[in-house]
């Protein structure tokens, strides 16, 4: 049966694969946005231009729309973010869907010895600041985890929106993918340069684009409600993906440890002090299947060095 659909910030990677499946499922789509970025979806799609982090903007955006069936809400990144989305739909949504992150965990540090579980999480123990000023854009770094872990605790003690947290592992694309982050495994390959990594052990969990938007899609559809982990089995350290890069490059690959270790990202984009990799027990036991790094990492690395040469 078709959906009344929003999507806040649908117009590149994540976001607007999210909002082509939605389209090829039927569904009736509308994507909210600041409008500075195209989209490719024509008269497919209803659009609403509004700036994310205006309370009354928003209010006044969505007073006579609605109310959705869902709500994917890209860019929820802090309190304040979602503050807005509840006194915005309230009463309006039938399932709120903020897209987490693995970088959630951070706030549990590094080096775990077994996956990560939601409920390692006490996202609802988390202090909440919202006298920060989250929507500096010179802060918005290196307050990043800080603000998606608030942004999670402040919805789920508020509890009037219908909420589930897909915390999303990190997302490898092809050349589309605007962080860089394999794109720099890709090139140092290619230029003959030497990775320094910190810790050999220090894997982390992946998932494709595709797969990320697949997920998104999927849980919107679903009843469930809280955080779940969306991760492929296979996780890889900065060392083991930049020796996969040379691999399906038929490059050499350099490399040489740090010690002491470098702190986190200082690098190069995945290395990290220690293992974070996402346990998604929860996800199989509701009917998801994520596969696994092998099935779909050589395309990507090769799709980024098409893009290089």
């Amino acid at each position: 049966m078709p959906k009344n659909i929003l999507v806040i910030g649908g117009t590149r990677y994540i976001g607007k694969l999210l909002v082509q499946r939605l389209l090829r499922a039927g569904h009736r789509v509308t994507i909210a946005t600041r409008g500075y970025a195209p989209d490719p979806f024509g008269d497919r799609i209803a659009r609403v231009r509004v700036d994310r982090r205006n309370e009354t903007a928003m209010r006044n955006a969505f007073a006579r729309l609605g109310p959705f069936d869902i709500v994917y809400d890209q860019m929820c990144y802090n309190p304040l973010d979602a503050a807005i989305a509840v006194r915005t739909f309230a009463g309006k949504v039938g399932r709120y869907v903020m897209a987490s992150t693995v970088d959630a965990y951070r706030a549990l540090g590094y080096g775990h010895a077994e996956p990560l579980r939601e409920s390692d999480l006490a996202v609802e123990a988390q202090p909440i600041d919202t006298g920060y000023p989250w929507h500096d854009p010179c802060r918005a770094t290196e307050c990043y985890v800080a603000g998606k872990v608030q942004a999670e605790a402040y919805l789920a003690r508020d509890g009037s929106l219908p909420l589930v947290t897909p915390r999303l592992a990190h997302v490898l694309g092809g050349p589309e993918d605007f962080t860089g982050r394999l794109a720099h495994y890709v090139e140092l390959a290619r230029m003959n340069g030497v990775l320094e990594y910190s810790n050999p052990d220090a894997v982390l969990s992946f998932l494709p684009l595709q797969g990320a938007a697949d997920f998104l899609v999927w849980v919107g559809m679903q009843d469930f409600t809280g955080p779940v982990n969306a991760a492929c089995d296979g996780a890889l350290s900065a060392k083991s993906l930049y020796e996969r890069v040379g691999a399906v490059l038929d490059t050499p690959v350099r490399m040489r440890q740090r010690v002491p270790p470098a702190e986190m990202g200082r690098l190069s984009p995945f290395d990290v002090p220690g293992a974070m990799v996402l346990d998604t027990a929860r996800a199989q036991a509701l009917g998801y299947r994520f596969g696994h790094c092998e099935d779909w990492i050589d395309d990507t690395i090769q799709l980024h060095d098409l893009a290089f040469v």
